[in-house]
């Protein structure tokens, strides 16, 4: 049997069903480090317009955003990528949120990634691109054809039921009632420690505090035969799971955390990935079990597999990937107590070994 490419990374130019390419770039207006994978769970048009300044482009870019409520974030959105931002009068190339924007491309890397241009070349290949919420290739078109993108577009917002199932697993009765009232009276009796999330700045992974992605505290668990007695429970009934459902062994876990989201205070998660810095590589799939059940909202929702959400019963579990898009949607009332480790195997640890230099002061303690 012929072995595949080495990396789908190495395609140059998206085929129609291939994963997008990631990457972080400027947005003009609002981001000069925009991680383009947190747009998933959306319908995306990109149009690489180059400089902007031909009448066909011009053309084709005004008629793409003619209708503006089209792209309302939550179901399209719009980005156009530009190589020269004065090459266009002041304010034609504008964000205009929700829903439109313009990456920056100034070096053509994006640009060259995706195929409109080639290294060293000083030829461009306008043209539109079509992404469904999974960010995948729908379709790719010239600019005469931009119509007919805006139709493709259209037709996938129609698509995908709330009733989607993302490839997560449901593992009830990994802790009991008493386990769980003990981690809850644990957090209860410390009150937790407002806690960030990982960031690359600099070459670092390091910890961000921003209460309008994140609004959660934690308390680390000191009790050292408690947590041989949680990673047990975990070693036993959810390591066989997923060696079942994914042919993975799970043979290491990281952090031992009560974390709460206070209706109080908005608590909440916005979406992200586990696993996009270097200090978080390594992670191979999250764990969530709830501890409580009194509480509205704060329930899981996996972008690009529709707008169903998800919530364990008291003691049990969520398990999933840690490349998932995912966000903990807001507590509306009472506090959602949850333990919430990472899982990964011997040869991620190797790699979060490796990448131990990549780490930013204090982020050491927090990935325990």
């Amino acid at each position: 049997m012929e072995r595949l490419l080495a990396s789908a990374n190495s395609i140059a130019k998206p085929v129609v069903g291939s994963p997008a390419p990631w990457f972080k770039a400027h947005v003009l207006d609002v981001n000069p480090q925009y991680s383009f994978h947190t747009v998933a769970g959306r319908v995306v048009v990109l149009f690489f317009m180059g400089s902007g300044i031909a009448s066909e482009v011009k053309s084709a870019h005004d008629m793409l955003i003619r209708d503006a409520d089209r792209f309302d974030d939550r179901q399209c959105c719009f980005f156009g990528i530009i190589t020269d931002p004065d090459a266009e009068p002041a304010g034609r190339i504008k964000t205009r949120l929700p829903g439109i924007r313009y990456f920056l491309d100034e070096d053509r890397a994006v640009s060259a990634h995706y195929g409109a241009c080639q290294e060293g070349s000083e030829l461009y290949e306008p043209y539109v691109m079509v992404l469904d919420r999974q960010l995948r290739v729908a379709g790719r078109f010239l600019i005469r054809d931009s119509q007919a993108a805006l139709v493709l577009a259209d037709t996938l917002i129609g698509e995908g039921a709330p009733e989607d199932w993302a490839p997560v697993l449901l593992i009830p009765r990994v802790f009991d009632g008493t386990t769980c009232n003990r981690l809850i009276n644990i957090y209860d009796a410390d009150g937790g420690e407002d806690s960030g999330f990982m960031r690359e700045v600099g070459g670092k992974t390091v910890s961000v505090i921003d209460h309008g992605h994140k609004r959660r505290s934690d308390v680390g668990i000191k009790d050292q035969k408690l947590c041989k007695m949680l990673g047990a429970r975990i070693n036993h009934c959810v390591r066989p799971v997923i060696h079942r459902a994914f042919n993975f062994d799970a043979t290491r876990m990281e952090r031992y955390i009560v974390a709460c989201y206070e209706a109080s205070v908005g608590g909440h998660f916005r979406a992200h990935r586990d696993n996009t810095t270097m200090g978080t590589a390594h992670r191979r799939f999250a764990v969530t079990i709830n501890l409580n059940d009194d509480f509205d909202g704060g329930e899981l929702r996996f972008p690009e597999f529709g707008t169903r959400t998800y919530r364990p019963p008291p003691g049990g579990a969520i398990v999933f990937g840690c490349g998932l898009l995912h966000e903990a949607t807001p507590v509306t009332r009472g506090r959602r107590y949850a333990f919430l480790p990472f899982l990964y195997d011997d040869a991620a640890a190797a790699q979060r070994e490796a990448n131990n230099q990549y780490l930013g002061e204090g982020v050491g303690a927090y990935r325990q």
